[in-house]
């Protein structure tokens, strides 16, 4: 019924031939659809689909394992196979033939065929059109090569990025900068060199955090923070290369700029719409945003600093704020978020919020830190879950969902029930200590879990719409925004929120005191995600070089932000998301479907967090429906109204420039 996680370094070549193999076969097979005489949906379309869905279930191995056990094997196998994907996806997009064949599939069936299958095909000629299909055959020919030589940019930014981060290390030797780490994270930072005991501290997220959040030498904070944001600076010419073809690409087919490109296939109508809406939020924001750092900077110079609050002061006098404010120490919170104890516990949440059942199960995985999951709904199994959540070394960071198979009916009629990945990068298991998480990462785990929900539990046939294909960008991250806002909530706390050691469960006044957290910094937290999608818009409206980059922003800096980072800061060289991942143009979605996800929340909260009917219609018209409707109307359909931007002010704490009491 499932595909098997077989693929190693072993045997990672023998799955490249089988890509490779597969790209032939499906090339010949698309020939013969060609010569199909009466071509209808059943017969070309759905056929075409399966083509598409068999090379990805042959390639998401790969490309997966690149990302979690990366290695010199797999960086050979994944980057000799990614032009050669490439080339295939750019040839079919730009094929006349099949383009002609779904026109006239659509204007032949269009009063027969249901919804899904309309969309389907919508979706096909839009992005035909958008592949220049209808060019001359040199510029054809520059799509394809841009877009070959895109992919193959931006899989060098990203192991790049992986390289240095991979490769730094700072040594400590006195014991006083490390004094006021936890134990835990000095258990996990002790090493022994040249015969004495030292503290080893990296980019990886666990240990760069523990050490920007809890050590005393601001000179080692810097000294890391400056690692950290100076990473990978051959990507300074990358980046440049790859704005530089992407505005080239657009202009070939027909747009002003690679934003417009990117806004074709989303919600939003134009550019200037996101700009106008970014900078609403920013000037909302900005004022409370002030007082948040002023409020900071005054702590910090009672506690003896000298000078204001700099980048990489942030995280440590943060955190002591909101120890003296809140009480809350993510230290203290760890040890009732044992890892396990909190997939055990979101688990069970979702067993009362949509009536799932997860079973583990003993199947082949690529670490032994991995857990798979079967899943059932009201007795049904539907799908499969990898779980993929400690940090190690030759693994990508962050945190992120991928699915493998799409819930799709086969040519057989029979069903075809879908695989994710979810992978995170939480603090590693040790033989001391088991896995614990800070309270940010119990959050990371909700939001992940809601990505992959939308991709398992989707109820869709075609595998083109199914699950998180054909979601709008900017609505991807709504039903994952959505499940991350009840991770801090007393009654799901309490399913898994309890002592590692003695099994205790975690104080009433503890959670209260988390929750009243919730919006600390909120506003500092909003501003600098608003920098960062207005940086990225505004790259993108025209051919701009390495330096017209720097120079926006600065400017974006200026506007927006309110702890200006040293000039030394290049956040550029490491912005995957929008060179390496599929954000480009795009950043922006994160907040426009935070006002989706803050207004389906609150109508939960407003009506209780278990409410059968909402529940099931956010399964019925949200989940399960994937990308076979437009996001916008699935919204209506499952709020009866549009969405309010108000909500993800009120969910913040904000409310035009004031701070909501």
């Amino acid at each position: 019924m499932f595909p098997e996680f077989t693929v190693s370094d072993e045997n990672i070549d023998q799955q490249k031939e089988a890509v490779l193999k597969q790209i032939e076969e499906n090339k010949r097979q698309i020939e013969k659809l060609l010569e199909i005489k009466d071509k209808t949906y059943k017969n070309f379309v759905r056929p075409y689909q399966l083509l598409q869905e068999k090379l990805g279930w042959l390639f998401s191995p790969i490309s997966h394992l690149n990302y979690v056990k990366n290695s010199k094997k797999t960086q050979e196998a994944y980057t000799s196979v990614l032009p050669v994907l490439t080339e295939y996806h750019t040839s079919i997009s730009q094929d006349e033939r099949l383009y002609r064949a779904f026109k006239q599939i659509y204007e032949n069936e269009k009063d027969t065929l249901n919804q899904e299958q309309k969309k389907v095909l919508q979706d096909l000629i839009r992005d035909f059109e958008l592949s220049g299909v209808g060019l001359p055959e040199d510029e054809r020919k520059k799509i394809k090569d841009i877009n070959i030589k895109l992919s193959q940019l931006q899989n060098s930014f990203a192991q790049n990025i992986l390289n240095a981060t991979d490769s730094y290390e700072m040594i400590i030797e006195d014991p006083d900068d490390v004094k006021e780490l936890p134990e835990i994270e000095k258990d996990n930072a002790k090493i022994e060199r040249d015969g004495r005991e030292v503290y080893r501290f990296t980019l990886h997220q666990p240990s760069y955090i523990a050490y920007m959040t809890y050590g005393s030498n601001r000179e080692k904070r810097e000294q890391l923070y400056r690692a950290y944001v100076t990473r990978a600076p051959e990507n300074e010419k990358i980046l440049e290369e790859i704005l530089s073809l992407r505005y080239e690409k657009a202009r070939i087919l027909g747009f002003k700029n690679y934003a417009e490109l990117s806004l074709a296939t989303k919600m939003a109508k134009s550019p200037q719409q996101v700009i106008d809406f970014l900078r609403e939020l920013a000037r909302k924001s900005r004022p409370q945003a002030e007082r948040e750092y002023e409020e900071l900077n005054e702590f910090a110079k009672d506690l003896g600093l000298k000078d204001d609050v700099q980048a990489y002061d942030f995280a440590y006098y943060s955190e002591k704020l909101k120890k003296e404010k809140f009480n809350v120490d993510d230290e203290k919170y760890k040890p009732y978020f044992e890892k396990n104890s909190v997939v055990e516990g979101l688990f069970k949440f979702l067993n009362r919020f949509l009536k799932l059942d997860f079973e583990k199960v003993d199947v082949p995985v690529w670490d032994e830190t991995v857990d798979v999951y079967h899943i059932y709904r009201k007795g049904s199994l539907i799908g499969r879950l990898y779980l993929d959540l400690e940090a190690r070394e030759g693994k990508r960071d962050g945190a992120w969902m991928d699915e493998w198979v799409s819930h799709h009916e086969d040519e057989k009629g029979n069903i075809i029930p879908p695989v994710a990945f979810i992978v995170a990068n939480f603090s590693p298991s040790t033989d001391k200590n088991p896995s614990l998480l800070r309270p940010y990462d119990v959050e990371t785990l909700f939001h992940e879990m809601g990505h992959a929900l939308h991709h398992l539990l989707s109820e869709v046939k075609e595998p083109f719409v199914s699950g998180i294909a054909g979601v709008e960008w900017d609505a991807v991250e709504f039903p994952s925004q959505f499940f991350e806002k009840f991770a801090y909530d007393r009654e799901v706390l309490k399913l898994f929120a309890k002592h590692y050691r003695t099994g205790e469960p975690m104080p009433e006044e503890m959670m209260d005191r988390l929750k009243n957290a919730k919006n600390f910094q909120s506003a500092l937290a909003m501003i600098r995600q608003l920098e960062f999608a207005l940086f990225d818009m505004l790259i993108h409206l025209d051919r701009y070089t390495a330096e017209d980059v720097q120079k926006i922003l600065d400017q974006v800096r200026e506007e927006v932000s309110v702890i200006k980072p040293p000039s030394y800061n290049k956040f550029q060289w490491s912005f995957s998301h929008i060179f390496a991942g599929g954000y480009a143009a795009g950043y922006y979605s994160y907040k426009w479907a935070e006002v989706l996800s803050a207004d389906a929340y609150f109508m939960f909260i407003d009506n209780g967090i278990y409410n059968d009917e909402l529940s099931e219609s956010f399964y019925t018209e949200i989940l399960s429906k994937g990308g076979s409707r437009p996001a916008d109307q699935l919204f209506r359909n499952f709020a009866g109204r549009e969405p309010d931007i108000d909500a993800l002010l009120r969910l913040s704490g904000i409310k035009n420039g004031q701070e909501v009491s």
